[in-house]
């Protein structure tokens, strides 16, 4: 069944990209090789060697486009704001780190933070990274590493959880990973035979097994199967099935379940009116896919505009934003949503106070916002778990 309801954005791509040209010639140049980032910086999550926030797309020192497989941010949100920080996966296999480092969250054997990227000694040959608000999870030849907080168990070690873990270590009892998924304060890993394992804080469902417990290593979701990918929110999981079908489960008090429901699922769902679905994307409270015509749908969390569909209403299912086309990826903090599309140009929407939409004001707009404009070379985005802070590569 399809959507029943299209709605379309305040305001059109073009005119957003016309009103925003004029600030953007710093750093348009689709020559320019280094990954951005942009927002709140208070950590040095923005890579940039400062402190400083950033108001429009700044250079992450030393870290090119084309040597990144992966980006993820992690931390942020008003009980977390001095703990933001950033994972990029290289396309060698090693890893990078950099921002805050009080739960150990940058792997490299200290609690010091860094405001620029380093390597995390002695990590190879890894082939996906996930940042959650202060845990990071790598998969390295089937096997999940982890390291940062386990305070929640969110590590999936079985081991002592009041102290962080500052060097990776590997989660118990799991082989043949192809994905993982951080959240706040738990973990998710797709296994190649398309069944789902979760594992740290119970609370509100988010591990998918039927209660809300707490478990220190991995569990299996029940009576799901044949899922190709996974995304999680800070405390919501989304799985796409190979049948073009949207799952969901764990928190859903703004309705990021889209099952017309604002209640708790400890149990996967069925996200109401999609299907034929391309693709799926989580931001800190809300859901995204992009359908197969290339349309991108939307739900959740909408109080600060971050859904794009002209009105500040929580959405309990779907609904389709016939503005955006050739979305690629999608990211977002508690109130912001940021998208890289097919021609490589990079839009947001949402709050702006922090400048995290990186347009080069702080002023909240109704509708999109430039941050890099087509050309640019961007096909992906990525932000803090619920933070002010955003990265395109």
């Amino acid at each position: 069944m399809r959507l029943p309801a299209r709605i379309t954005l305040l305001t059109a791509l073009t005119a957003a990209t016309a009103l925003a040209a004029p600030c953007l010639t710093a750093h348009a140049a689709g020559t320019d090789p280094w990954v951005r980032a942009w927002g709140e910086n208070a950590q040095g999550q923005l890579g940039n060697g400062s402190v400083l926030a950033q108001q429009t797309p700044a250079a992450v020192t030393g870290i090119t486009r084309d040597d990144v497989r992966e980006l993820s941010g992690g931390g942020g949100g008003a009980a977390a704001a001095a703990n933001q920080f950033a994972v990029a996966l290289l396309k060698d296999g090693t890893v990078r780190s950099w921002g805050n480092n009080a739960t150990g969250q940058l792997g490299n054997g200290t609690l010091t933070a860094q405001s620029f990227p380093a390597t995390v000694s002695g990590l190879s040959g890894v082939s996906e990274v996930s940042a959650g608000l202060n845990h990071v999870l790598a998969v390295k030849g089937g096997r999940v590493l982890a390291w940062g907080s386990n305070a929640s168990k969110q590590l999936g070690t079985g081991q002592d959880t009041t102290n962080p873990y500052k060097n990776p270590i590997p989660v118990q009892s799991l082989d043949k990973v192809k994905d993982v998924a951080a959240g706040c304060d738990f973990s998710v890993a797709l296994r190649q035979d398309g069944t789902v394992w979760t594992w740290g804080k119970g609370d509100n469902g988010r591990l998918g097994t039927g209660n809300n417990t707490t478990r220190e290593t991995p569990q299996k979701v029940p009576d799901l199967v044949d899922v190709e990918s996974i995304a999680v929110g800070c405390d919501h999981v989304l799985a796409l099935t190979a049948d073009g079908i949207v799952k969901a489960w764990g928190k859903g008090a703004e309705g990021q379940l889209g099952n017309d429901s604002t209640t708790d699922s400890n149990k996967p769902v069925d996200v109401a009116y999609l299907d034929a679905v391309a693709r799926i994307f989580a931001t800190s409270a809300s859901g995204f896919a992009v359908l197969d015509d290339g349309s991108l749908a939307g739900w959740g969390k909408n109080t600060d505009r971050q859904l794009g569909d002209g009105t500040n209403a929580n959405r309990t299912t779907p609904v389709v934003l016939d503005a955006l086309k050739g979305v690629q990826s999608i990211a977002g903090g508690a109130d912001f949503t940021v998208a890289a599309l097919d021609d490589g140009s990079v839009i947001g929407w949402g709050a702006n106070a922090a400048a995290q939409l990186g347009d080069g004001t702080t002023t909240t707009p109704t509708g999109t916002t430039v941050a890099l404009p087509p050309g640019s070379g961007i096909t992906q985005v990525a932000s803090t778990m619920t933070g002010k802070s955003a990265f395109a590569y």
